[in-house]
């Protein structure tokens, strides 16, 4: 049975400690009884962000963070689990994994290193993106099917054309309702969207989810947008890779990856 709440304005709900309730707004693109893995894992960072204010404080920030999808994500309860794989004071490795029913479906490795002030030799190689407010909404809605993509504020850039799309996203929905949610659990909660803004097949024709993601970080992100800078290829033998770097409207501020398993859409 399918646990969600359609009326609800937020995308999970708390059940208890370690479980939450996925709301209508959390359904996924390719399936609309699955999760749209994008605000689950934002709902991951904000468990791990949970896991460490229960500690003594620290000076660490998330460096990176990589997921891996094992399973179907049912739009069901689920359960996420944090422990700590290496503690330290400069560096340290997390582990949360996400459980629906008795299945592991996801499992998630985050490093954090120490907080330094290293602004006197801070730069790089990409340019800031036109702000958000001086473009027009897209609405992905009509590509994709599900809550989620329903849910957001999308503005490209330039033209979406295939492979290839620069935008903007944000949402007006909290990761959690009645919870205060952190600029990077909010920030993660949309960067799985990068994998359907910039299609270079038609989903309608060909399948090509991702299996993983992952997030490598040179500073923390300011919201509330979300600037994805694009590119998809496709292989010859089934797979394929989404590439972004990320902005937020202060400018770049990391990368993110992920596989794809590219097939035809079966008939009949």
């Amino acid at each position: 049975m399918t646990h969600t709440t359609p009326g609800s304005d937020s995308y999970y709900e708390r059940l208890d400690t370690h479980r939450y309730k996925p709301t209508a707004h959390a359904s996924g693109a390719w399936s609309t009884d699955e999760q749209h893995f994008s605000p689950l894992g934002g709902l991951i960072v904000h468990a791990i962000d949970r896991h460490l204010a229960a500690r003594p404080a620290q000076e660490l920030v998330l460096a990176r963070i990589s997921f891996d999808i094992l399973g179907r994500l049912a739009l069901d309860e689920c359960e996420i689990r944090v422990e700590t794989l290496r503690p330290g004071r400069t560096i340290e490795l997390l582990e949360a994994t996400v459980s629906i029913g008795d299945r592991a479906v996801v499992r998630a490795r985050a490093w954090l290193l120490a907080r330094t002030d290293t602004s006197r030799v801070a730069g790089g190689p990409d340019e800031a993106l036109t702000p958000p407010d001086q473009l027009t909404p897209w609405p992905m809605s009509d590509l994709w099917p599900g809550g989620f993509i329903a849910s957001l504020d999308v503005r490209p850039v330039t033209p979406p054309s295939p492979g290839r799309t620069t935008a903007w996203v944000s949402t007006p929905l909290p990761l959690v309702a009645g919870e205060s949610i952190s600029p990077l659990a909010t920030y993660v909660g949309m960067v799985d969207t990068a994998n359907g803004i910039a299609v270079r097949e038609s989903p309608t024709e060909w399948i090509f989810p991702n299996v993983d993601l992952t997030l490598h970080l040179h500073r923390q992100p300011r919201g509330p947008w979300v600037g994805l800078d694009t590119r998809v290829t496709f292989g010859d033998t089934g797979q394929g890779t989404t590439s972004t770097v990320l902005h937020d409207v202060a400018g770049p501020l990391g990368h993110a990856e992920q596989i794809l398993t590219v097939r035809p859409l079966p008939r009949g």
